[in-house]
């Protein structure tokens, strides 16, 4: 994967929050060989309370809007920078994902909404995304997207 490539020849590191991909993100980059040079760790917090007890997501936040929100998946990208830091360094760049995959809707929010968060140092992203298709399709789909969204933060911030 040139995802892991990049990221080690800039020397950043990577956390990767996730809620409706259930860990399959973060198995796309552990997949790579070398990746361990690159991938701090990761943080499945599929049950809403953990994204505020694991990631430091506003308890408020979650209770006013529930966990398919745009803001939910900011919040969580950038607490498991700091939820994955080594030594007392946050991860260059978090990465998370919420959303409804299925097969009922969730938080208001029809199958198919998903939000992915991207955070670094220098700001934080959310990119909103609907898909269609069965759960698994869904999944995959949020999954090739993060890997879409991460190499166009990594290229955006080579210029």
């Amino acid at each position: 994967m040139r995802l892991v490539d990049l990221l080690k020849n800039r020397g950043l590191t990577l956390a990767v929050a996730e809620s409706l991909t259930g860990g399959l993100l973060v198995a796309e980059f552990i997949a790579v060989p070398g990746a361990s040079a690159v991938v701090n760790g990761g943080v499945v917090a599929y049950n809403t309370a953990l994204k505020h007890s694991l990631l430091g997501v506003d308890s408020e936040l979650l209770a006013e809007r529930g966990a398919v929100d745009p803001d939910v998946a900011a919040a969580m990208a950038e607490g498991v920078r700091l939820a994955c830091a080594v030594d007392g360094v946050p991860s260059s760049i978090g990465i998370s994902t919420t959303g409804v995959a299925g097969p009922d809707p969730q938080d208001g929010k029809p199958v198919g909404t998903v939000y992915v968060g991207v955070a670094s140092e220098t700001g934080t992203r959310v990119i909103a995304l609907t898909f269609g298709g069965s759960r698994n399709a869904i999944r995959a789909g949020v999954v090739s997207e993060c890997l879409v969204q991460l190499k166009i933060v990594l290229t955006d911030s080579a210029d």
